[in-house]
């Protein structure tokens, strides 16, 4: 891979969120993490390196004779550490300036500070994690929900590296039988060769298209539903956001046109994460403001992934209705005729027009009537209304996902070569191309700026 990294550098950054809070954690790692630690922590029990492994140890941090803080400070030697090199985690008392002055102690007795996930990139680097784990971490950090949280951690346990590995294994099996086909035509069953390729293609192929399968749930489950709240005005959107996410955010009165920007917000329904835009009603106005306000609403609506349409059910369709309804024909939508509570005017049949009767929501946000429905429809619409188990996994990065139907096409090039009886160098070239695309989850197989890229997206002290 022809990555390196300076073992004579030791470096180090605070580890947890900066801001008031009961402890701040700086943390070291390299060879000279524990005589760097020597220099200014202060027990009663001696040297770190006298000191055993894994041990929490109590004492100050001082420089120049100057007392800092007051600490615990963890000990770890390697390689049973994070980054498989000695490491040093320093527990001060939260605060940013309590943080950042142990710091800059730690900076000043030699440490250098760590770039965004040098950390982990160390652990990557030193073998103790591959790429699909190093990026799982980033993934719990970021999780939003339960779900993201859970299949975060099945791949920072490794599972999608042990199914990768499988194939990848499935592969150089092929390729073996290939190169002693070659090496020694006398004993080579050319017919037999070409059943055993073409089966074990088709196994491979199934294995990597049951990934490829997860990868758009995997990416909601990631990354949230893009949704959008449209609507003519006074239906009831900026209610609605309230509602959701059990706040005032949004403005509520009878005047038309009180949304004029669009709002953003994250919302957590039953695990799942909607990353969810209130919008300007659609009507036509001839006020300026608000028409750019339409105008976005419009925009959104086009690039969201789940559109909640509103209707209010005490009056009529009318035809600004019937114009939105038939804008979003096409999309993924769950319509909404609220204030149920009150005399129903709205026309149901004429609504199940425009979409599936199932995906339409008779709710009263006010009385909270149907949001239950809402939720349940959200569920199916997108997970098929699946509970996800601990021994599921998610292909969740676009990263993994170009790798894997990079691999299928080198795949299909197999089973085209074999079908067409093609020479089997030709057959030895696509699985060694499949076999460095599946690399690339790993890391196997990765330039090092991709790898570079990839966790410079991390946090400081992770």
């Amino acid at each position: 891979m022809g990555i390196k990294i300076n073992s004579d550098d030791t470096i180090a950054a605070i580890s947890t969120a900066m801001g008031t809070g009961g402890i701040g954690i700086i943390r070291i790692s390299g060879n000279d993490a524990f005589k760097i630690a020597d220099k200014i922590f202060k027990n009663k029990k001696g040297n770190i390196h006298d000191l055993k492994s894994h041990t929490i140890n109590y004492g100050h941090i001082t420089y120049n004779d100057e007392i800092i803080d007051e600490v615990l400070v963890s000990v770890m030697k390697s390689p049973n550490t994070y980054t498989k090199e000695d490491v040093i985690e320093i527990n001060c008392h939260g605060g940013i300036k309590s943080t950042e002055k142990v710091l800059e102690c730690v900076l000043k007795s030699g440490a250098r500070m760590a770039e965004p996930g040098e950390f982990t990139k160390r652990a990557f680097l030193n073998g103790r994690i591959d790429l699909s784990q190093a990026e799982a971490v980033i993934d719990i950090i970021n999780s939003k929900n339960d779900m993201a949280h859970k299949a975060a951690v099945s791949r920072l346990d490794g599972k999608l590296s042990r199914k990768v590995k499988k194939c990848r294994e499935n592969i150089l099996l092929m390729l073996a039988h290939i190169e002693a086909a070659i090496d020694y035509p006398e004993h080579d069953d050319e017919m037999m060769t070409y059943d055993m390729i073409e089966k074990g293609c088709y196994d491979l192929k199934e294995e990597i298209n049951r990934l490829l399968d997860t990868a758009d749930t995997g990416k909601i489950i990631r990354e949230g539903i893009n949704t959008v709240i449209i609507g003519r005005p006074n239906v009831g959107k900026s209610s609605l956001l309230n509602y959701l996410i059990d706040e005032e955010r949004a403005i509520v009165t009878d005047i038309p046109g009180t949304t004029r920007d669009i709002i953003k917000e994250y919302i957590n329904i039953n695990g799942i994460t909607l990353n969810i835009i209130d919008t300007a009603g659609i009507r036509e106005t001839e006020d300026t403001i608000e028409k750019m306000g339409v105008e976005k609403s419009k925009n959104y609506a086009k690039d969201a992934e789940l559109i909640f349409m509103m209707i209010d059910g005490s009056k009529e369709l009318s035809d600004e209705d019937r114009k939105i309804l038939e804008s979003v024909r096409d999309k993924k939508k769950i319509i909404i005729v609220n204030k149920c509570d009150l005399e129903k005017k709205a026309d149901i049949r004429e609504i199940e027009n425009y979409t599936d009767k199932k995906y339409i929501v008779e709710m009263s946000v006010k009385e909270d009537i149907g949001t239950e429905k809402l939720y349940e429809i959200i569920k199916e619409m997108f997970f098929a209304g699946k509970i996800f188990g601990n021994d599921d996994i998610f292909i969740s990065s676009e990263r993994n996902k170009q790798s894997l139907l990079k691999a299928v096409k080198y795949i299909d090039n197999v089973m085209e070569t074999v079908e067409n009886k093609m020479p089997e160098d030709f057959i030895s070239m696509d699985l060694t191309e499949a076999y460095s695309a599946l690399g690339e989850i790993t890391g196997e197989s990765l330039e090092e700026d991709i790898i570079d890229k990839i966790f410079s997206e991390f946090c400081l002290g992770k």
